[in-house]
């Protein structure tokens, strides 16, 4: 492709998202119908009126474009899912257009890459904070007298900024996941966070969270450097688990940080099991078993935002509930990886019950089953003594974590092979539909 094919279709992705600006007129109805539209039109029309030349060399051997197909359809699932809520549909849809085209026209031609992902910039990823931001800021206020009852003017000047920030954080994870479909769904999640909470509920949590945070600091810095010393984190492990140790134990309390350790240590212990099996067949955890910055955030990033929702919004039950949820996924999927590595007799395949080698992204044993469904079962029950959840929900709890676990597996099988998504991007998957299902079965 081109590098004019390539600016020609980055202005276009700019450029649609000028159709957000209907959104304070239309009803989410005639939004989705016109989303539906764009979509057939995309895969219907534009190619017969010059669109391919803004195919990538991968559109045209998969034989469509799927970057610009999933641009309307992305539109139309924020639309599916905030009705009410236009607002948050038009700042996510300007983070898009703005954000991630700006990124790309800013950084093809700079030169200082990212440290964790070479092919991203600097430039590109500021130029994918600032344009989205404003582009957030600038619908969200336009489509804002459409809502009822209307947003506070604070979501709307700060919520947009946030959900930009994180989205173009996300857009430099080294994976392939398209764009299209990781930054608006990022967007949408912050803005729908930022939502739902309340000066009222923050007010009345202040005191507390202030109250916890010196032990919050003091306990997690402790740990994290005898976690260090112990050779089962990393340098970069040590710094992001202390981090998100710090906001789980200052916003949910010293009971949810002590079911994070407990998960932790599951994890930590099963990782050692069978290391030279592992090692021999060459599927031993990098590091020697040491984690990273990227295993603490993909295995306890969901926990952290729900502790956050705990002391910002009203409620409090359900945020703890998700907490438990994902913390308990994320130590029942490592402990049944481990365990079905170190010991597994018979590995097979999730999505065809085919044989393969033990380690294979998205494979699973019996061994390895049975030990991730104790595990999920007992530290549920660990966070029913800690007060985080209510003993009925224990068995919802497994069920959540093993729905998720096999979603993992699934597209572990089908996406981690083709560099589409990373282990950490599984994890993080894994834990979010726990703890989504958790709450929907609740």
């Amino acid at each position: 492709m081109t590098s004019h094919a390539e600016s020609r279709r980055q202005w276009v992705h700019v450029g649609s998202g000028s159709f957000a600006l209907l959104l304070r007129f239309l009803t989410w109805k005639e939004a989705a119908a016109l989303a539906a539209i764009a979509f057939l039109f995309n895969l219907l029309v534009l190619p017969r009126i010059g669109g391919r030349a803004m195919y990538r060399p991968a559109d045209h051997a998969r034989g469509f474009p799927l970057g610009i197909l999933l641009y309307p359809l992305c539109v139309l699932a924020l639309i599916l899912i905030f009705p009410l809520r236009l607002d948050i549909v038009a700042a996510a849809w300007g983070i898009l257009a703005c954000g991630d085209g700006a990124a790309t026209l800013a950084g093809r031609t700079a030169r200082a890459p990212l440290s964790w992902n070479p092919g991203k910039t600097v430039a590109g990823t500021t130029a994918f904070i600032v344009c989205g931001a404003a582009a957030g800021v600038g619908l969200a206020w336009w489509t804002r007298s459409a809502v009822s009852p209307m947003p506070s003017m604070t979501f709307t000047l700060i919520a947009p900024i946030v959900a930009a920030l994180a989205a173009a954080l996300v857009e430099t994870i080294p994976i392939r996941l398209d764009d299209n479909l990781s930054v608006p769904a990022t967007a949408g999640v912050v803005l729908w966070l930022a939502s739902v909470m309340t000066g009222a509920s923050v007010s009345s949590a202040r005191d507390a969270v202030i109250a916890a945070l010196p032990w919050a600091l003091g306990v997690n810095g402790v740990m994290s450097y005898l976690g260090y010393r112990a050779r089962t984190v990393s340098r970069s492990g040590a710094v992001g688990g202390a981090l998100v140790g710090i906001i789980i134990y200052a916003a949910a309390g010293a009971a949810a940080w002590l079911l994070l350790f407990i998960t932790f240590l599951a994890a930590a212990i099963t990782s050692r099991l069978g290391l030279a099996r592992k090692a021999r067949l060459g599927i031993a955890e990098e590091r020697g078993g040491r984690r990273g910055a990227g295993n603490a955030f993909a295995n306890c990033g969901v926990a952290a935002i729900a502790a956050i929702a705990a002391v910002t919004t009203p409620h409090v039950a359900t945020a703890l509930l998700a907490l438990a949820a994902s913390l308990v996924a994320g130590a029942s999927d490592t402990v049944a990886s481990e365990i079905g590595k170190a010991w597994g007799r018979s590995t097979w395949l999730v999505t065809s019950f085919g044989r393969v080698p033990a380690g294979t992204p998205g494979a699973m044993s019996i061994e390895g089953t049975v030990a991730g469904l104790g595990a999920a079962l007992a530290l549920a029950g660990v966070a029913v003594v800690l007060g985080l959840i209510p003993a009925s929900v224990i068995l919802v709890v497994v069920a959540g974590a093993t729905i998720g676990a096999l979603v993992e597996s699934v597209l572990g099988a089908t996406l981690e092979g083709p560099g589409i998504l990373n282990n950490d991007m599984l994890n993080f998957i894994n834990t979010a539909i726990a703890a989504v299902v958790t709450l929907a079965l609740s």
